[in-house]
Order: C-alpha cells, then structure tokens, then sequence
C-alpha cells in the first residue's frame, strides 16, 4: 500500500463559525483571519493506492462554481488542482477506481462531477462512490442550518450513472481500509481508518478538521448536532491518544499529519507534526 496527500485548492470560511464558543480572542491566535473574518484552509483528499485500486477520500470543490461563489469562499485553485496534483504522481481521474465521499458538502463532494459541454458527468468514470445511505437521504431533505452546503449536480449524477454504492454503517472497505461513521456534523459522514506500516491513520474529514480543533470544546458552529460532535470527540480523542493514530487533517492549511497529545486530563492537542509522505 502507498498512500499520497492530494491537494485539491483552497478556500476560506468564517473563523468564528469555524471555532464555535471559542472567543475570537483565542482562536485568531490559532488561525489568523483575514479583513473578512475568513480562516484559510486547505481541501486536503487522500490518495490510497493499494494493488489495482486507487481510492480517492473526498474531492474537493471542483470547479462548476460562480464567480460570486469563489469570491464569497476565497476560492483558489492557482496553486493546486486536484487534476494537476494527480497528474504529478502519474495519474488520471479515469484511473481512479474508487472514491470516498466523507459526506456532501460542497467543499468535500463538489469535484465528484464536472461539466461536459452542457452536462454534468462524474469526474472519475471508472469509480464507484461510497456514502452512507443515512447521509444520501438527508443531503436530499437538507435542513435550513445546512442547505447551503449541499448542490445536487454534485451528487445526483453519480446515482443517474449508476456509480453511487450506498452503504449501512460501518464497513471495511478492503483489507487495512475502514469506513467509521460519525453523525454530530451531519448525518452518516464517514472517517476513513487505514492502517499503514504498522500505524494507524485516521482521515478527520470535519471531525477533526483542523489540528487547531483537536482541544474537545472546539466544535464548529456548523454542527448540527454539537452535542453528538462533542460526545464522538470524547470518544475518539482518547483513542488517537492512547493508539497512537495519526491523525491526517482535511482542512489544515499548514499542518497536514499528526499525532495527538493529552496535555493534562481532557486537555488535547496536538503532538509530533509531519506528512504522510514521511511515514
């Protein structure tokens, strides 16, 4: 198995939305905002390459939006595409076989289609999609908290081709590739567990979306469940600890792998700080 760090742009969003109750005081000393408020993050996906499959963890936005929209979100792909990323490793998106979709979120799903002409297709034509069938059913009834969040032509395609597997809970996908399930930032979004010479990697999609939010009452105001995001962080955030997992961050846009550290009792944060491509 080989695993590559794929990064697929960058955008911003607003840091207080982002750090919940925690006064700006405290987490513009973490991330420091820009003159709108926005933090920087990055839509980090992770590649696994193992044998004759090449699985894909989230996608990034892609790049059906408008020109209001990238402004709004601080769009940028100058730097990074997710197409450009692959084809420095000698791939294609048709050589992907399979992507993970942690759940539908513009800025998770959005590169899982493109438009063709004057269609949208899947941007990986080889791929099966994975979601939770809990979360296909609420992106499809979105609440008014996350209805902003969510834009069909992202995902609706990929059910008319025939590519979207849903899923029931937790599985393994292949051996040393397992889907986790979580519901406290919305429903069913799926963590992604790979075990990697002899290490535990845990993809924190918007669980653990920065190493900024690894201390347990930083939860995003995104949440539609804090309380669920607080109680599976209690759960989890002893087992990165006591195992060892490496955490591997969707969102940092400086830090891309971790371990986590416990500084006293329920204090978290973060510990050694590398990239996968050190493992």
């Amino acid at each position: 198995m080989r695993l590559y760090s794929i990064e697929t742009g960058r955008f911003a969003l607003d840091g207080g939305a982002m750090f919940g109750v925690v006064p700006k005081v405290i987490w513009e000393k973490l991330i420091p905002p820009d003159e709108r408020n926005r933090i920087p993050m990055a839509m980090r996906a992770l590649l696994i390459e193992e044998g004759s499959r090449l699985i894909l963890v989230d996608v990034g936005v892609g790049h059906k939006y408008t020109p209001k929209f990238a402004e709004l979100y601080a769009i940028d792909h100058s730097t990074y595409t997710l197409e450009g990323e692959l084809a420095k490793l000698g791939f294609s998106t048709s050589d992907i076989t399979d992507v993970i979709l942690t759940h539908l979120h513009f800025d998770h799903a959005g590169g899982s289609t493109k438009r063709e002409g004057e269609h949208i297709v899947p941007t990986f034509p080889r791929a099966k999609y994975y979601l939770q069938k809990s979360h296909w059913e609420w992106a499809h009834a979105p609440n008014p908290r996350e209805r902003a969040s969510f834009f069909p032509e992202n995902y609706d395609p990929l059910y008319e081709s025939g590519q979207l597997v849903l899923l029931e809970g937790e599985t393994e996908l292949i051996p040393g590739v397992r889907i986790r399930v979580v519901n406290g930032h919305t429903e069913g979004q799926q963590l992604v567990e790979v075990f990697y010479k002899g290490k535990r990697i845990l993809y924190g999609a918007d669980l653990f979306p920065t190493s900024a939010h690894l201390p347990l009452p930083y939860v995003m105001a995104y949440d539609v469940r804090p309380l669920v995001t607080f109680e599976e962080r209690q759960h989890y955030l002893p087992w990165l600890v006591q195992e060892g997992v490496i955490v591997f961050y969707e969102h940092d846009s400086q830090v891309e792998c971790s371990t986590v550290m416990e500084k006293s009792p329920g204090r978290y944060e973060r510990g050694e700080v590398f990239r996968i491509a050190d493992i």
